[in-house]
């Protein structure tokens, strides 16, 4: 009888002899086996959409989507560790009593509702993030975080949130039950604590070696940038981001000699006349003589252009007529033919603008601490006699931009300080135009005092959700998108300096038009520097001449370029040159993305990523191709000296 009582089988098939060994041990861990594969799945059906949605059209062939799928699988099955561990912790630690309730079986199906729903929402939010950025998660995804009532209603506006929220929820409510039955015999199966113990430790072995030795960022193994970004795991992108968004570049890109680094650039950046006068005291301090030439003490207003890519201007070639305005008044003043933003965000484009800064890993010095009283132009210019301040379409907390400027002796004006209701405005910022009105009134009370003024103006409207008054020639008020967009930063430009036009101060103004980076980041290459092309112009009437420049300029060279043209004395550390006293040979551009950052020089890009060794392409501008030729040392050499030593001045604060 107790032979025959042993074999009796339980309500899931399982003898009770199997129901307390390995056999109810493994069973005990079936809900983490179920939903590590429907993870799996959606992983596997997402790489498919985003590669016939974007991978096919950037090079990669079909033949390559089962390796693009196994990498990605792969990468798929560590990240799963991660994710499912708590509840693979919940399955070890549970008694058999408390797991077969009705009450564990509500909250094991609750569970597995939110997270099939998590599972699915989150794969809807990469899809449209790698539409906007041709990239999984990155630190762009973490920076939006910091600011959520900006991207939130950004995207509540931008995307149907209830639909795509409803849609998924509905699939997970579908889903559920099937998991559920799949799950039933861990539900029915008894098993006791030192039986379960084995194949959690076994989780646990996987999963330590994972952190050990296996980032989910392994197996990249192509030089199409968005194949790489197809094998990642967008979850572990994103915390990947989350972890080094301020990251120690001596860690984890190639350092030289500090001295070094700084005789090497004290010597390149004095070829347009600023002479060092410190180096040997670990700064990069430059004196500039004063130009006898030069145009003397003249407003400066520089208009930062949101996402103003030079894509659009017939100027850069352009088939398509969305920038007039900027046309026409860059060919009546000083156009620059070949200029590139140094990033892909707002941050790094007043960074660069304000402070002639080198783009450093990973985050902007905008958003780092220790950016307060640093060198910068409006600090060169206050010491000249100006008053200076910034003016922003949008709230300028975003981005710490408030802080940053109003630390550095800004006087900082954003949509609050408006004195009229103004035409439209979204989550992001009042129109362009209410901003060009606060500029003029502000420039009108500036030049009351007698004393010349800086100020840098941050537009907002050429962004999602694209939203527009009525009556604009060429804009609908929704719908349009960025080709509304760009036109509509286009007819603002038209309609500031046809404003500005009839101020008293205008004729004694210089005005600096550019863009804070391009409309996005597309293209295969680590740094698409098409991507990165931005227009430039200099423009006063009575002050410069029609000029096309074609030297390689980057936004690091504005400030030192137009403090060279008005021709004042002055000293600072800036990373730029002037661009109009330089030798047009042997210019250098520098850029980031991500965690990447690149110097270009001469047709030659190098690139140095996170944790890898520089390596250097080959780069046609006409042909928008890269070739790799392994290495040009002097070319990595110069952009250790550039990035090392940024980081290290900004860290000591002797910027």
């Amino acid at each position: 009888m107790k032979a025959h009582r042993s074999e009796k089988s339980s309500p899931s098939g399982f003898s009770t002899e199997d129901s307390h060994g390995r056999a109810g041990a493994l069973i005990r861990y079936r809900p983490v086996i179920v939903l590590a594969l429907c993870y799996l799945l959606f992983g596997a059906v997402l790489r498919v959409v985003l590669w016939a949605n974007f991978g096919s059209s950037q090079g990669i062939p079909l033949s390559r989507l089962p390796l693009l799928l196994a990498g990605g699988s792969v990468n798929d099955v560590v990240q799963s560790l991660y994710l499912f561990a708590p509840l693979a912790l919940y399955l070890f630690l549970i008694g058999d009593t408390w797991y077969r309730s009705r009450s564990n079986r509500a909250l094991l199906t609750a569970a597995t509702f939110l997270t099939l729903f998590g599972l699915l929402f989150v794969c809807i939010a990469e899809y449209y993030f790698f539409e906007e950025f041709d990239a999984r998660f990155n630190v762009v995804a973490v920076d939006y975080l910091i600011f959520p009532a900006e991207v939130i209603g950004d995207l509540w506006t931008e995307y149907p949130i209830v639909k795509l929220s409803a849609g998924a929820a509905l699939l997970a409510g579908l889903l559920t039950p099937l998991l559920m039955r799949a799950m039933q015999p861990s539900l029915n199966t008894n098993s006791r604590l030192s039986s379960r113990m084995v194949p959690f430790a076994a989780y646990g072995v996987l999963l330590g070696t994972a952190i050990a030795w296996y980032p989910t960022s392994a197996l990249s193994w192509s030089a199409n940038r968005i194949e790489n970004e197809l094998v990642q795991n967008g979850d572990s992108s994103f915390f990947r981001a989350l972890t080094k968004s301020e990251i120690d570049y001596h860690a984890y890109y190639p350092t030289e000699d500090s001295a070094r680094n700084l005789q090497m650039l004290g010597t390149r950046l004095s070829a347009d006349g600023g002479k060092p006068v410190d180096l040997d005291q670990g700064r990069l301090d430059r004196d500039y003589p004063a130009r006898p030439a030069g145009l003397g003490r003249l407003n400066v207003v520089v208009i930062a252009s949101e996402s103003f890519g030079a894509e659009f201007s017939r100027l850069y070639g352009s088939e398509r007529d969305l920038t007039p305005n900027f046309d026409r008044l860059a060919q009546q003043g000083a156009w620059f033919s070949h200029a590139y933003a140094t990033g892909t965000r707002t941050v790094r484009g007043l960074e660069a603008i304000t402070a002639s800064f080198p783009p450093i890993p990973t985050v902007s010095i905008l958003r780092r601490p220790g950016s307060e009283n640093i060198s910068n132009w409006g600090s060169v210019m206050r010491d000249l006699g100006y008053s200076t301040s910034f003016l922003y379409g949008g709230y300028g907390h975003f981005d710490n931009m408030n802080h940053f400027f109003g630390s550095n002796g800004f006087q900082v004006l954003d949509r609050q300080n408006l004195s009229s209701p103004p035409r439209f405005e979204n989550i992001w910022g009042v129109s362009d135009e209410d901003l060009f009105d606060m500029a003029l009134e502000h420039f009108d009370r500036r030049s009351i005092s007698g004393s010349p003024f800086f100020a840098i103006v941050m537009t907002t409207s050429n962004h999602k959700p694209y939203t527009f008054r009525e009556g604009v020639p060429g804009v609908p008020a929704e719908g349009g998108g960025r080709k509304a967009g760009v036109r509509y930063a286009d007819f603002a430009l038209g309609y500031f300096m046809e404003q500005a036009a009839h101020h008293d101060w205008f004729d004694d103004t210089l005005f600096v038009v550019v863009a804070d980076h391009g409309a996005r980041v597309y293209g295969k290459a680590d740094i698409p520097l098409r991507s990165y092309e931005i227009p430039l112009m200099l423009y006063s009437p009575k002050h410069v001449e029609p000029k096309r420049i074609d030297t390689l300029t980057s936004q690091i060279d504005i400030a030192p370029t137009v403090l060279g043209l008005l021709g004042l004395s002055y000293r600072a550390p800036f990373f730029g040159q002037d661009v109009l006293n330089t030798p047009e040979q042997d210019r250098i551009a520098l850029f980031s993305h991500n965690h990447d950052i690149a110097i270009y020089r001469d047709g030659r890009l190098s690139l140095f990523a996170l944790q890898s060794k520089p390596v250097t392409f080959l780069y046609d501008r006409n042909a928008n191709s890269y070739t790799r030729t392994g290495h040009d040392t002097e070319l990595e050499n110069l952009g250790i000296a550039y990035f090392q030593s940024a980081y290290e001045l900004f860290q000591r604060r002797a910027y």
